[in-house]
């Protein structure tokens, strides 16, 4: 609990929870698919609007959301097709690429339906911009253990959709990949007792594939990604 010794000691941070509510509710309503501007615009632009503490505060809390709404998501679906046809699916949030590797066809990809109206690749993808520009000050404003493991979750459910789930590999898609991943780093290094790495994770690492990236604007390929590789590059640096 370092990180609340530092928020309660002398060097007190000052926090306006009425701003965070402003923000959040504008960075919710203001950007998304909605909005008829390139995701990278709106990743921009939430980064700018959320360049303080109090950003940093809802950055944080727009991952732990994202992904609170996904897992619940996946676990109505899941009842859903246990309801429809008998079959039993376990969730496990540590894990979910076994869920998706024997239902993946079955399944809708939960962060592109969040009925808070985030959106991966704009709110979220800014979120963890955000938090990963100041990872050294998250403990300052929150508790950096929570965000972290919702972190992983956000990267499993987007890498897992990638394999199992019909998820296209896109620029869009691979920019929130990337950046969860050098955030994920940066808190891990900023924490006092960082947690192990997920299952999920491991997993991922000890693959060596490579798949094409494409043009979120169309059927061009414009580059290829080895996931596996980036997370053993950024996570074990």
């Amino acid at each position: 609990m370092g990180w609340l010794r530092r928020l309660l000691g002398g060097d007190r941070v000052e926090l306006d929870p009425g701003r965070q509510q402003a923000l959040l509710r504008d960075v919710r309503h203001s950007y998304g698919a909605h909005v008829r501007v390139r995701f990278p615009d709106q990743v921009e632009a939430i980064t700018r609007l959320l360049s303080d503490d109090d950003g940093l505060v809802v950055a944080a809390g727009i991952v732990c959301e994202a992904a609170e709404e996904a897992h619940a998501d996946l676990q109505f679906q899941a009842q859903e097709v246990f309801r429809r046809t008998g079959r039993r699916l376990l969730v496990h949030r540590r894990n979910y690429r076994p869920l998706w590797r024997e239902a993946g066809p079955a399944l809708r990809w939960p962060l592109g339906a969040l009925p808070s109206g985030l959106h991966p690749y704009a709110q979220v993808s800014a979120a963890v911009t955000v938090v990963g520009a100041r990872a050294d000050r998250l403990d300052r404003v929150t508790d950096p253990q929570p965000f972290v493991v919702r972190l992983f979750e956000v990267l499993d459910l987007t890498t897992a959709g990638w394999e199992f789930g019909r998820v296209r590999v896109d620029t869009d898609s691979v920019t929130l990949v990337e950046r969860s991943t050098g955030t994920a780093a940066r808190v891990l290094a900023a924490m006092d007792d960082p947690p192990r790495l997920p299952p999920a994770v491991r997993e991922m690492m000890r693959r060596n594939h490579t798949v094409d990236v494409y043009d979120p604007a169309g059927p061009r390929v414009v580059g290829r990604i080895n996931p596996g590789a980036r997370l053993r590059e950024t996570l074990l640096a």
